[in-house]
């Protein structure tokens, strides 16, 4: 795919995304006129980080926007990272405090093996090297939420270091091309969250919760390889997924378990990078996309202006779907690392290193893990495929939408259906009726049995497609019945008697016997000409069936003229077997039957009757 590109859009030095193909990256606040209202909503992937105009003018010139990302991940365990307090979301404030987590003097940390374990999993699952000896540090900078006056975390020596990425982002006019794309990951390291400060505008004062503090984090620093807010959206998505698959993390960004800071800048090609400035704090991955491509319009806007990138910490705003300002960085902060002395160096084994006779409690084996890898997204994306026939961007669907795969692997156990049609239906129809509602998958009132039951109704022709539909619209109003028993209630089952139905089509195709006495004898306009008698109106009323088909107005003659021509070409398209003439016919055929008939015998009794 093409580039992004920086379009000029007119007067008032006013400029947007877009690609050569027509797509772009998603920003907010998009400029006004025809060129926005043209692109706005529309979606891109960038291969390259260029923004430029297809044919540039005197002056302008191209740019280069490059993105770095700093995650925040919350381990997976039952305690703290150096300390034994309870890890619970939403628990009464200050109620999960211990002597370590308010720093009270004397107190030791105590590593969380769990956090650890967690730590390393996560690493392999990334493509890291795992250091097998690692180092803590201690972060010195003062806030109120942090009671030691220092954060210990991993700068000199990490975890795991180089690893990568590879996600897709789904491109084409439909979305249904599905673009694979890898970013570095710089290093993987342990260090504990701090507490949190709410603010109280009104009392002017500002309360701090400690029930946060000392919580173990994984945080995930990503190169500087993303190009707009689409890409890092991606890759933090897939990174959620990886993280809820390994278990290590919940990655629950509405509880504050991911948090991305993002890092950006723009630049000409070839030249040195920009001024960055820091997004702090991210906590939606829609939020992240706006953010990202809000801040890098900002910044060519400014420059072009003649203006200069300050090197500061800002804030999405998301109702005003613009970044703020919140603190200046030109002023380097000393945070003055240094050892942690009271943690010795984390040593780590593998099969090889393994001591003879260690404890397996008392030590971490780097393979033992690496074999308790669980199935990765990724992995999980290419057997749906294989196995269910499905495409790519199909199971990217199952995978993104939190509980929607189990919910489909459970329909596919309970149901006779082939795969492709479960596919459909939960992709289209179960899906469609969530984001209608807002709904999540756990909150649907349609079980995975009961669609099961709904697809082997229709599976076994029980029911048709459109009745199937009826059904789920019943199921969808949680009244408690099951399938079967909306089926029984509202005599949807097909018609399997080819006798009334052979009669019911005939009846339809004898509504207008004048007509087909009209193109039978092949005579069209000579005919209407022979009876003088008839007017216009009257032979469009014989027509279409009955005077309540017309308006109560009368037309001019010319206009009833028309409605004479266009059915006997209607007439003519079903005796010369034109499908889109028949498909209307078989539709009024199933219109009479409430939807009970099969359309294949519809169209296979309508064609021989025409035929003959």
């Amino acid at each position: 795919m093409a580039a992004p590109m920086l379009r000029w859009v007119g007067r008032g030095r006013r400029w947007t995304f877009a690609r050569v193909d027509g797509g772009s990256c998603h920003r907010r606040g998009a400029p006004t006129g025809s060129t926005s209202n043209r692109i706005r909503g529309q979606s891109s992937v960038a291969q390259q980080p260029l923004y430029t105009t297809q044919k540039p003018r005197k002056g302008e010139h191209k740019w280069a926007a490059v993105v770095g990302l700093e995650i925040h991940a919350q381990i997976s365990s039952n305690s703290k990272l150096f300390s034994g307090s309870q890890v619970r979301f939403s628990a009464p404030p200050n109620s999960l405090v211990s002597f370590f987590d308010a720093s009270l003097p004397g107190t030791l940390p105590v590593l969380n093996r769990r956090c650890v374990e967690a730590a390393v999993m996560t690493g392999l699952a990334l493509n890291c090297h795992i250091n097998k000896k690692s180092l803590f540090d201690r972060k010195h900078y003062f806030y109120a939420d942090l009671p030691a006056g220092y954060q210990i975390t991993q700068q000199r020596l990490p975890i795991a270091v180089n690893g990568s990425l590879t996600y897709g982002i789904c491109a084409g006019k439909k979305q249904s091309q599905v673009i694979p794309k890898t970013v570095r990951i710089k290093q993987i390291q342990l260090e504990q969250d701090s507490g949190k400060s709410l603010h109280d505008d009104l009392r002017s004062q500002t309360l701090i919760d400690l029930n946060r503090a000392g919580v173990g984090l994984l945080e995930v620093v990503l190169e500087p390889d993303l190009s707009c807010g689409e890409e890092a959206a991606a890759a933090v998505r897939e990174l959620q997924l990886i993280l809820q698959a390994l278990g290590t993390s919940q990655a629950n960004m509405a509880e504050g378990q991911l948090r991305v800071d993002a890092n950006i800048s723009v630049h000409h090609p070839g030249e040195p990078l920009g001024v960055r400035t820091e997004v702090k704090n991210l906590n939606s991955i829609r939020f992240l996309a706006k953010a990202i491509d809000y801040e890098i319009q900002r910044q060519i806007d400014e420059l072009e202006n003649g203006g200069e990138i300050l090197n500061e910490t800002r804030s999405f705003h998301h109702q005003l779907g613009c970044t703020m300002s919140m603190r200046d960085k030109e002023g380097k902060q000393d945070y003055r690392f240094m050892p942690e002395p009271n943690l010795p160096p984390l040593v780590l084994y593998d099969a090889t290193s393994l001591p003879a006779g260690a404890d397996p409690q008392q030590v971490i084996n780097i393979d033992q893990i690496r074999e308790t890898l669980p199935e990765l997204p990724r992995v999980t994306r290419e057997r749906l495929v294989q196995q269910y026939g499905m495409l790519l961007e199909h199971s990217f669907t199952l995978l993104n939408e939190v509980g929607l795969l189990e919910f489909f692997q459970n329909v596919i156990k309970e149901t006779r259906a082939e795969p492709k049609k479960v596919t459909s239906w939960v992709l289209n129809n179960f899906l469609g009726y969530l984001k209608q509602q807002n709904l999540a998958v756990s909150e649907s009132p349609v079980t995975p049995s009961a669609l099961a039951e709904l697809l082997d109704l229709l599976d076994s022709r029980t029911i048709s497609s459109a009745a199937a539909k009826q059904v789920f619209e019943e199921l969808w109003k949680r009244e408690g019945k099951t399938p079967g028993q909306i089926v029984s209630e509202k005599q949807l089952e097909l018609m399997e008697d080819r006798g009334p139905l052979e009669q019911l089509c005939h009846s339809v195709m004898e509504a207008h016997p004048q007509v087909v006495t009209i193109w039978g004898r092949g005579e069209g306009q000579s005919h209407l000409q022979s009876q003088p008698q008839d007017t216009p109106k009257s032979l469009a009323i014989t027509l279409c069936g009955s005077p309540e088909a017309l308006p109560k107005n009368d037309w001019p003659s010319f206009i009833y003229n028309s409605l004479i021509v266009i059915f006997l070409v209607k007439v003519m398209d079903l005796k010369e077997g034109n499908p889109r003439a028949i498909n209307k016919l078989i539709g009024l055929v199933r219109k009479a039957t409430q939807s009970r008939a099969d359309p294949a015998m519809i169209k296979e009794i309508l064609e021989k009757k025409l035929s003959s």
